[in-house]
């Protein structure tokens, strides 16, 4: 059963969404502002948060600045803005989704319902993995019961759709993703930040990888594709 955090200083929106997503069987708590949000991640834990971008004492964004790169949930932000600058921000602190007010409570249903999937981890994280499900790429474990990645035997703290990029590209090494293939296959949908969303979440992933940033190749004018490194 999913867990998630609906956040919205409007009381009728936090309520309606919570009501719907409760009608589709997840487990639902809600907060007014950004501090009490960060306190119901640490007291839920929740596997996703809709998380409203203006709002008082701690905004949208401030909230995922907070959170870091540490475990934590998907991050479906909700924002009246429909400006680019916006959603590339959001993204660039981790959010993993976007959706702009007013919405559809379908949709929103629908994405919350995709981020819920690739939040899930194994029951027991410490179990014995059968080797089909380990991919190993340039110094990279990837464990796709666990959901977790290790470079040079260090885990990374991923969010879902860094792990989701990571993986698909991992399975198949050398072949050419563009990025909608990327955005279609990633992200289960057409995705409101465009293929720029596919950019960012890469440039975030390099990062992350440190000194294996190389397994991820640009192929110009088309995407990425992953690669072996030469040891």
């Amino acid at each position: 059963m999913t867990k998630v955090l609906v956040v919205d200083d409007e009381i009728s929106i936090s309520s309606a969404v919570a009501y719907a997503l409760r009608r589709e069987g997840h487990t639902v708590e809600t907060a007014g502002d950004g501090q009490e949000a960060l306190e119901r991640v640490e007291s839920f834990d929740p596997d996703v948060m809709v998380l409203d971008v203006m709002m008082p004492k701690l905004s949208g964004y401030d909230v995922c600045r907070k959170l870091g790169d540490r475990q934590r949930p998907a991050i479906l932000l909700l924002t009246v803005k429909d400006d680019i600058v916006d959603k590339v921000l959001g993204l660039e602190l981790g959010a993993d989704d976007y959706m702009t007010k007013p919405f559809d409570m379908r949709e929103i249903i629908a994405r919350v319902k995709a981020l819920s999937r690739r939040s899930r981890t194994a029951e027991a994280a410490g179990q014995q993995v059968p080797e089909q499900h380990v991919i190993r790429i340039s110094g990279l474990t990837i464990n796709l019961l666990n959901r977790t990645i290790h470079a040079e035997g260090k885990p990374l703290e991923l969010t879902p759709k860094e792990f989701d990029l990571m993986a698909l590209l991992a399975r198949n090494p050398e072949r050419v993703y563009s990025r909608e293939a990327l955005l279609e296959q990633v992200w289960d949908m057409d995705f409101a930040g465009g293929t720029r969303t596919v950019d960012i979440h890469v440039q975030r992933l390099r990062k992350k990888l440190g000194n294996q940033h190389e397994v991820i190749q640009t192929v110009y004018g088309i995407g990425y594709k992953s690669t072996e490194i030469p040891s």
